[in-house]
Formats: structure tokens, C-alpha cells, sequence
């Protein structure tokens, strides 16, 4: 009983990663806005009505890593080291996510990849409300590591933070200071960093 449902869940992350495959290659190659759903499910070959199943928009198409960032975020926080703070596991967190972006950066379709994304507005937005739609989870994990009860200001603050120190950690001249700087601040406060101000 458990092979059909396995071959099943097979069929559909092949079915997906076609999808996402095709999708990508048609994005770099003619541009994002010049490409429509049905070229993509034509050239994955399935319907578009099959694609809409796998993806809820057309931006989701390019962003098929989610629930994977997701998972790993939470798991920065369950999965710590013992005498590690939060704001540390999630600074490092940050940090390997921003390295592994450095390896792939040197392969030319990932910069191709980057550019298109920086380039259109709607996938910029989307990748913005993709990121911080993980909020919640990381506030849940982070209340449950530390036993406050859900829906905690302290926990949803950090999350929030956390999630937005990203994009100016990533897009910052030297990373790791950055990093350093901006969740020393969240693990220790404004005026222990800035004292007297």
C-alpha cells in the first residue's frame, strides 16, 4: 500500500521540478515578463491547470525553495548547539545561508538569476513577502524554545527582526560584520550596544 503512495508523491516533485526547470530556463532566456504560463506548463508538458496545482502564481514558479527555507529556519532555533543564544544560531544561520549564495554566484545563471529577480519588480516583491512570511513559524519556534506562550511580542519582534536583518546582512559590503553588528543588537539591545543613547 505504501509504493503507489510513494511512487504517487515521486510523480508529483518530478512533475514540480519539471515545472520549476522549465520555468527558469524560459525566464533567463527570453525575460520574465515575456513568458506566460502556458509556454511554461507546454514546455513542462502538462496542463495549465496541472502547473496551478504545483504553483500558486506565476512568481512562485521562480521561488520553489520555500518550504525548505522555512524548515531550515526553525531548525537553526531546535537544533542549536547547547550554550548557543538564539539571535547566535540565527546569526549563523544567516551567515551560511549567505555563503552558500557566494558559492552559487559563481556559476553565470545564478547571476542571471539574481539580476532578473532584482530587475522585476514582481519577483522582488515576492521573494520580500516569501521571506517574511516565515515569521510566524520562526516566532512559534523561537516561543516554544524558550517557553513563552504563543504569540509572544518578544518572539514575534526577534522573528521580524531577525527576518529583516537578512536582506541588509546579505546586501552589505562585508556580511559577516554585519551580521555581527546587527544581531549583537538584537541579543543584547540597543543600550548595552549604544550606552547612554
Amino acid at each position: 500500500m505504501t509504493e503507489p503512495t510513494g511512487r504517487r508523491e515521486r510523480k508529483k516533485a518530478q512533475t514540480r521540478q519539471s515545472l520549476a526547470d522549465a520555468a527558469l530556463e524560459l525566464f533567463l532566456d527570453r525575460g520574465y515578463d515575456q513568458v506566460g504560463v502556458k509556454e511554461v506548463a507546454d514546455a513542462a508538458d502538462v496542463s495549465v491547470t496541472t502547473l496551478f496545482k504545483h504553483f500558486p502564481s506565476k512568481e512562485a514558479l521562480v521561488f520553489d525553495q520555500d518550504d525548505h527555507l522555512e524548515a531550515a529556519l526553525v531548525a537553526a532555533v531546535h537544533d542549536r548547539a547547547p550554550g548557543t543564544s538564539i539571535p547566535q544560531a540565527l546569526r549563523e544561520h544567516i551567515l551560511r545561508a549567505q555563503t552558500q549564495l557566494a558559492v552559487h554566484a559563481e556559476d553565470p545563471r545564478f547571476a542571471d538569476f539574481t539580476r532578473m529577480v532584482q530587475d522585476t519588480p514582481a519577483l522582488r516583491d515576492h521573494a520580500h513577502r516569501m521571506w517574511t512570511r516565515h515569521e510566524a513559524a520562526l516566532a512559534h519556534a523561537i516561543a516554544e524554545a524558550v517557553g513563552a506562550p504563543e504569540g509572544d511580542i518578544r518572539c514575534a519582534a526577534l522573528a521580524r527582526f531577525t527576518l529583516e536583518a537578512r536582506g541588509l546582512v546579505l546586501h552589505h559590503p562585508d556580511p559577516p560584520r554585519a551580521a555581527t553588528e546587527a544581531f549583537a543588537l538584537l541579543e543584547h539591545g540597543w543600550t548595552a550596544t549604544h550606552p547612554g543613547t
